[in-house]
């Protein structure tokens, strides 16, 4: 049952509220008028619904619903009215009203208008926790200056509805900041959708952003609705905007100023009213100059940049990240968390890694496997890890006897160092190197050459 506030300046009206309510189970305080209301509120956020008159002496019921509404917990607000007018109910929805009775009330559509007020705040506090979950699960976690400093901007910009262009090396954590702008915003109970743009063959990627109709080419089956769509009123997260082509950059900025798309094949204009979020490893502007990337689309993208520090800036964040992820992977196999040994706090900030968070984490997926006793020492951070170059050192090559093997280990060794240059990104490294997509996949094939986990 429900703690409702009844504020009225007619006794005989709230008298009758409050037997009515009682009767159904809640519990009742009443108000005699506007003033002494908003106080009770300002002095108890329990309340779940309010009820309350329009036309009262001194702070009337508009005004009541406007400071409602400023409160740090405002609970739905049904108002009542004995001279109502469509205008009078018009006013009182648009000022935030959850809903409108006349005088004289009718019990049935009185308890009615309740019922969907207290579910409302339900649902609202069910959404608020999940928000709370999720944003544990996405936490971003760090005590450094830099973390710090991240966190507290990603607080600031998440309340509003400026894009955001977020800038970092690989395995930082660009995403989480988005999850995080998106699950700390109004929007945090509509859908977040991610497209990975360097994923993406340019042939579909204006499919997969704005869908298309059926029978808008050979194998479109049936209509399909594209990201912006889905992502309507939500947040739509554009990763590795960089490796969009330009003729899909165009469309990206038209549907960004009109907020509405178009499928492919159809004439129908959609609405597509989403936060959009971006995010890239390269240098924007530097993209910019050098004609792969529109400058018109760039500055509709970065209203507010965030960059994302590398993992060799946080020092003082790497041995907690990499206990709670040691935590977390000893939890999932069933084993009691190892402790770190001294040398090995010291020996985790040490180092440069070039993988960031991801490489971390892997690392402790890694020894949480591994792990043969109860405390974690440098050797065992060591076993396994991949080194700052690639296997087969120029002395080793030329002990090689044999000419044909001395081609295939030397072309290894070239195109592993040719591939980490590029990100494992398959199709720059081809780009880079001068030759076809499909020659390289069967030369990665043949050696046995596979992107490190992530």
């Amino acid at each position: 049952m429900a703690r409702i506030l009844v504020i009225d300046d007619e006794a005989s009206i709230r008298s009758a509220l409050e037997m009515i309510l009682r009767y159904e189970g809640h519990t009742v305080t009443s108000a005699l008028d506007g003033a002494t209301g908003l106080a009770m509120l300002r002095a108890d956020d329990a309340y779940d619904v309010v009820l309350c008159d329009i036309k009262m002496p001194g702070m009337d019921g508009l005004e009541v619903l406007k400071a409602v509404q400023l409160l740090r917990v405002a609970p739905p607000v049904i108002m009542i009215s004995g001279h109502a007018t469509i205008e009078t109910a018009l006013a009182a929805t648009k000022a935030g009203a959850w809903d409108f009775c006349e005088k004289p009330l009718d019990r049935e559509r009185l308890l009615l208008a309740v019922r969907n007020a207290v579910s409302r705040k339900e649902l609202a506090q069910t959404a608020q926790r999940l928000a709370g979950a999720a944003l544990g699960r996405h936490e971003l976690v760090g005590s450094s200056r830099p973390m710090v400093a991240l966190r507290d901007l990603v607080s600031r910009v998440a309340a509003s509805d400026a894009r955001v262009l977020i800038s970092g090396e690989n395995g930082t954590g660009k995403e989480l900041v988005a999850r995080n702008l998106h699950l700390l915003s109004p929007r945090n109970g509509k859908p977040f959708v991610e497209v990975n743009c360097a994923a993406l063959p340019v042939e579909l990627i204006e499919n997969e952003l704005f869908g298309h109709e059926r029978g808008s080419y050979t194998g479109a089956s049936e209509r399909r609705a594209g990201r912006f769509e889905m992502a309507h009123e939500g947040t739509l997260f554009l990763d590795e905007i960089a490796d969009m082509p330009l003729p899909a950059q165009g469309k990206v900025l038209r549907a960004l100023e009109d907020a509405r798309v178009t499928r492919v094949g159809g004439e129908e204009s959609i609405p597509a009213d989403c936060r959009v979020l971006a995010a890239s490893n390269k240098d924007l502007e530097k993209e910019v100059a050098e004609g792969r990337f529109r400058e018109d689309l760039y500055y509709r993208l970065a209203v507010v940049p965030i960059h994302v520090p590398p993992l060799r800036d946080r020092g003082d964040d790497v041995v907690e990240l990499f206990t709670r992820f040691l935590a977390q992977f000893a939890k999932r196999a069933g084993r009691t968390p190892p402790r770190l040994s001294l040398d090995a706090c010291r020996w985790l900030p040490m180092q440069r890694w070039p993988g960031n968070v991801r490489e971390l984490r892997n690392l402790a997926e890694r020894t949480a496997l591994l792990a043969t006793s109860e405390t974690i020492d440098v050797a065992d951070l060591s076993l396994g890890r991949r080194r700052d170059t690639p296997a087969g050192s120029l002395d080793e090559l030329l002990q090689v006897n044999d000419f044909e093997e001395f081609r295939d280990r030397s072309e290894k060794v070239w195109l592993e160092r040719k591939l980490r240059e590029q990100e494992w990104n398959i199709k720059r490294t081809a780009e880079v190197i001068g030759i076809q997509r499909s020659n390289l996949y069967k030369k990665l094939e043949r050696h046995g050459l596979e992107p490190p986990v992530s």
